[in-house]
Formats: C-alpha cells, sequence, structure tokens
C-alpha cells in the first residue's frame, strides 16, 4: 500500500505543506519503511514507544533523527523534511484519535516521530 502504515490524511496533510508532491511522497514514505521495517526490534530496544497497535508502532526519537535517515537514503533535504513531516502528521492525527494531542505536540516540541509498520503487505 503506498505511504505504508501512514494515516492517508497525514500523508494529504503533509503533501500540502511540503515541497514534494503529492504522488512523490507515498512513494518516498514506502522507501523509508522498506528502510524502517527490518529495525523495528532495534528502534523498540532503543527509543520511547508512543503508541502501538497491531499493525504499526510509533516512536520518539531525537531531533535530527529524520536528517540522518535522509542522508543514508540519499535524499535531498526537501525529501527527508517531507517525511519528518508526514510521520509528524500521523502522530498529531493519532494524538486527536486517542485523547493524547496535548502529551504528543509537547513531546513533538523535543523529538521526532518515526511511525514503522509491523507487517509488509
Amino acid at each position: 500500500m503506498a505511504g505504508g502504515p501512514l494515516d492517508g490524511t497525514a500523508l494529504v496533510l503533509a503533501a500540502a505543506k511540503a515541497s514534494v508532491s503529492g504522488e512523490r511522497l507515498p512513494d518516498l514514505a514506502d522507501r523509508a519503511q522498506g528502510l524502517l521495517g527490518p529495525r523495528l526490534p532495534e528502534y523498540g530496544r532503543r527509543y520511547e514507544c508512543a503508541h502501538a497497535e497491531e499493525s504499526a508502532a510509533v516512536f520518539f526519537v531525537e531531533a535530527g533523527h529524520w536528517a540522518d535517515l535522509g542522508e543514508e537514503m540519499a535524499l535531498e533535504e526537501r525529501e527527508w523534511q517531507a517525511l519528518r513531516r508526514v510521520h509528524a502528521t500521523h502522530l498529531r492525527e493519532l494524538g486527536e484519535d486517542l485523547d493524547r494531542s496535548e502529551e504528543f505536540e509537547t513531546a513533538l516540541e523535543l523529538r521526532e516521530a518515526v511511525v514503522i509498520g509491523k507487517g509488509r503487505d
């Protein structure tokens, strides 16, 4: 599925603010999931899990994490910035659903979010 475990609304909202096209962002998200998926156990040991469900887990990571991932993936700054934005937007949408908006918003002031799917379709 294009965009992996990321919420479709998050993709639309992030694409509207990103300098990456709405068609390109789901492909970038899928590419990031290809890198992140195998690292799920490592993220589970290393980072705070903000929320987990059957299909995905969301982690709080240090600021600059997406810049590092972008470098590893050989992305342009605008591309990794778009990925950072869509993962944060996913967390914000989740916060609204879980009545944890304030908690997640506060956490995003200091950290970044990474959403990792638990299985590949």
